[in-house]
């Protein structure tokens, strides 16, 4: 009995240690199990954008681009239940599939994934591990990774970094920033779009878009292996086919040879808020799809082929097509239909053939050379296919055709140089506007029969019509000498009742005459509104005090910026003028050209260089462009604003104080070159005058001297004073008017002065450039803008000896006083009993009228 207690006792005692070890293990397993699934959720729940051999998506999983601009996974189109793998925008209202991998061998079932093999290709599977689509890469290395980027493109890559294949070489049907479409003529191989058989259908279609660099080159539609539609050349700009390219292509377009046998075009998006890109449809249509500015839709802005006439040959050979005409199709002047049936019943594909044998083909049938051959001119036409190229000059392409009896047409283009034809004349097309002058070679007996007396009556009418110019322009100098200074006192810039506005009336006057500001070109309203595209708001560059400014194209492919003036502006013909007069006979390559302007009605507008980089602020408080400003760059701008002001001040006929010099009218050029602009505030000094008085304060807060904002008091020391400030901003990376140090209410000025007295200037200098080697040239640029923004303008350096300070010239530096403004400037008091008529806060506004002390 005993001995039976003492095994019951032993079993529950055994029990008992049992049972609390496996509370313990399952207390630990529990915790264990929570954690492996809080990873696995964290793994699977969080958004990825790389793929490897060990983590692959299965549908309907997803992978997300870094700034969840794309994704990657599974889809079906309407009214299938196909699954497909592809790449579109992520955002629900804008999520149109813009690349397809199985787009010939859909899945029909929702058991896909997508996966990374051991021999490093990218996968498409079912369920069944069967190969749905493969990347196959020979190159492809074990250990490879895939990533999607936020340019939509897919890439792969081997453990060492090098891509092995990517997406944008492999395109479906969308043609987006960055991607090349491309033709090799060493190897044959392209790169081109395919079309998609239907919008619920992605498998190869019927079209396809691609480059022929034969000669120059084109962008072709095919339908199979036909010709459907065409570009027209390439002239550098744009592709002269095309007479809305001008407006469409305003985002970087261009066509690259990169002399290694492969010609590609491709185009980049200036402006990453807007999103674009090209589609080549299931009808063979390239069109151009963006978002519309603020909304959440796509809106097609352009189609290539909008008449039957963009149809590739839709006249025939000798034909040419005019959608404004009824029928379309004609055949050229000398030519005649080649089946005059067949084009009464509207088949003009049979095309034309020629009337009378040229001479060449007289000679040779009868030994009689006759009369030489002459040329019928065509305009604004969109010239043949298969043209020859020559380095023929202008003068010499018509006589070098002339001279080759198998030349039956040739065209000068700029940007191409000499085109020619030998064989049929294909594709030919009238415009409106745009195209390209063609010469068709005609027989003499085809040509004008009044061609001589034409030519007599043009040459009296040319002559009379110069010789009445010539005398409408002298009574008019004549004229506008004694008028001038009365309108000077209506339009040109003044402080009304000041001191200024008597040298206005004496001086600037006969400046005025010497500026010859009629020699500026005036530019119709129509022109600039074509070239901007009625001012879309897609070609719009920016905004300012004076009003927004847009990018535009005249027809001969010349790009500007056309600045507008707002009618809501505070700025109004006084500016607009004071700009014109100013700049209009100042050049220096420091200094934005003006090209041009045009007053119609309400409408003032000036016209400038484009400057593709727009201006300095846009690269200099971005955090991620400015670290494309490295400090040999940043160094550069500030000699380039230098010797730009020095021009302004000491060079140029004309002396000039800009007065509103900041980070936002410093422009940059496509080599990152300064070019100062708006004049609209600037003032012409006469030869003996240092410094003027004005009650009408113009500027920008955070760049005015304390004597001008304060006293209305300016001189070119005006002028140093806001080159200061923006050599510590472009140093610093930071902007003076919405500068923030921790809770201190200091501003650019100020903390600057703090950082120097510590002598701990080294904390200002910009992350992105604080590169050892460059220390001592950047201290002393600080050190120069220190001596810049001193308060009493008699302490500041004139800009001549900042340039010579800056390149070391003078080498030692005097210590610099303490600058004004240490704290935020929030306004600016004012003991006039007038109202203010503007005010501004931010640096992207323009004072334009504050009644100063």
């Amino acid at each position: 009995m005993a001995y039976a207690s003492k095994i019951y006792i032993s079993i529950f005692t055994t029990a008992t240690i049992i049972q609390e070890v496996m509370e313990i293990i399952s207390l630990k397993s529990v915790i264990a199990l929570l954690l492996l699934l809080s990873v696995i959720c964290f793994g699977f729940c969080t958004a990825i954008d790389t793929m490897t051999s060990t983590r692959f998506i299965e549908d309907p999983e997803t992978l997300v681009s870094n700034g969840s601009a794309f994704k990657l996974g599974f889809f079906s189109l309407a009214d299938s239940t196909n699954r497909y793998v592809g790449i579109w925008y992520s955002t629900p209202s804008l999520s149109t599939v813009i690349w397809v991998a199985n787009r010939d061998k859909p899945l029909n079932d929702s058991s896909g994934l997508v996966t990374i093999s051991e021999d490093g290709n990218l996968l498409v599977m079912n369920g069944q591990k069967e190969i749905f689509w493969s990347s196959n890469v020979s190159t492809a290395a074990p250990n490879s990774s895939a990533q999607l980027l936020d340019s939509g493109n897919l890439v792969l890559r081997d453990n060492s970094g090098r891509i092995t294949w990517e997406s944008i070489q492999h395109p479906s049907h969308s043609f987006l920033p960055k991607m090349k479409i491309s033709t090799n003529t060493h190897t044959g191989e392209k790169v081109v779009l395919t079309s998609w058989k239907s919008p619920s259908d992605p498998s190869i279609g019927s079209f396809s878009l691609g480059m022929n660099p034969l000669n120059i080159p084109q962008a072709f539609v095919w339908n199979g292996s036909h010709p459907y539609w065409r570009s027209g050349p390439w002239n550098g700009q744009i592709f002269i086919g095309m007479p809305d390219m001008n407006s469409v292509y305003l985002n970087g377009f261009q066509v690259v040879d990169d002399k290694e046998g492969s010609v590609y075009a491709t185009f980049t998006m200036l402006n990453s808020s807007i999103l674009l890109y090209y589609v080549l449809t299931p009808q063979g249509t390239l069109a151009e799809t963006y978002r519309e500015y603020e909304k959440e839709e796509w809106r097609v802005y352009w189609r290539s082929n909008k008449s039957e006439c963009d149809v590739y040959g839709t006249c025939g050979a000798f034909g040419i097509c005019n959608s404004g005409n009824s029928p379309i199709c004609c055949c050229l002047r000398g030519y005649k239909p080649k089946y005059t049936e067949e084009w009464s019943r509207g088949n003009w594909t049979s095309g034309c053939v020629r009337k009378t044998p040229l001479q060449c083909e007289r000679t040779n049938s009868s030994g009689q050379q006759g009369k030489i051959d002459g040329f019928f001119r065509l305009t604004t036409v969109k010239v043949p296919d298969y043209a020859d190229w020559s380095l023929a000059h202008e003068d010499g392409c018509g006589e070098e055709c002339l001279k080759n009896c198998s030349c039956i047409a040739y065209s000068y283009y700029s940007g191409i140089g000499c085109m020619s034809w030998s064989g049929s004349l294909i594709d030919l097309q009238k415009f409106t506007k745009g195209g390209a002058d063609l010469y068709i070679r005609l027989a003499h007996s085809e040509l004008d029969k009044k061609r001589d007396m034409k030519v007599i009556i043009s040459v009296t009418i040319v002559i009379g019509t110069i010789a009445i110019a010539i005398c409408t322009y002298f009574l008019w100098r004549w004229i506008g000498r004694h008028a001038v200074k009365e309108k000077s006192k209506e339009i040109l810039p003044s402080d009304r009742g000041d001191a200024y506005q008597n040298y206005d009336m004496n001086m600037l006057g006969d400046n005025v005459n010497r500026v010859k500001l009629e020699e500026l070109p005036l530019l119709d309203f129509e022109k600039l509104v074509a070239a901007t595209n009625n001012f879309h708001e897609a070609n719009k560059l920016g905004q300012g005090g004076f009003g927004p400014v847009y990018r535009g194209n005249l027809p001969g492919g010349q790009e500007i910026a056309v600045k507008r003036l707002s009618r809501a502006s505070a700025q109004g013909q006084e500016e607009f003028m004071n700009e014109m007069i100013v700049i209009s006979k100042i050049q220096h390559r420091n200094l934005v050209r003006l090209l041009g302007f045009c007053i119609e009605g309400d409408e003032k507008l000036l016209i400038y260089e484009y400057m593709p980089n727009k201006s300095l602020d846009v690269f200099l408080f971005d955090p991620l462009k400015r670290e494309s400003l490295d400090w040999r760059r940043r160094f550069s701008i500030i000699e380039g604003i230098g010797r730009g002001l020095l021009y302004l001040h000491r060079d140029s006929r004309l002396r000039i104080i800009h007065r509103d010099l900041k980070a936002s009218n410093i422009l940059l050029d496509e080599d990152l070159n300064a070019k100062i602009s708006d004049f609209g505030m600037a003032r012409i000094f006469g030869s003996n005058q240092d410094q003027a008085n004005t009650k009408r304060v113009v500027g920008t807060y955070g760049y005015m001297s304390p004597e001008y904002a304060m006293g209305g008091q300016f001189s070119e020391k005006s002028d140093v004073f806001s080159f200061g400030v923006l050599l510590l901003e472009i140093v610093s990376g930071r902007r003076n008017t919405s500068f923030q140090y921790d809770d201190q209410d200091l501003s650019l000025l100020g903390y600057a002065w703090t950082l120097w007295c510590e002598h701990n200037i080294q904390e200002l200098i910009d992350g992105a450039i604080a590169d050892a080697c460059f220390q001592e040239e950047i201290s002393r640029c600080i050190h120069v803008g220190l001596l810049c923004v001193q308060e009493s303008a008699k302490d500041r350096p004139s800009i001549s000896t900042v340039l010579s300070m800056l390149s070391s010239e003078i080498a030692h530096l005097p210590p610099p006083k303490q600058p004004p403004f240490l704290e935020k400037q929030i306004a600016i008091d004012t003991e006039s009993s007038q109202p203010r008529q503007n005010e501004s806060s931010s640096n992207q506004v323009t004072v334009t009228i504050i009644q100063g002390r």
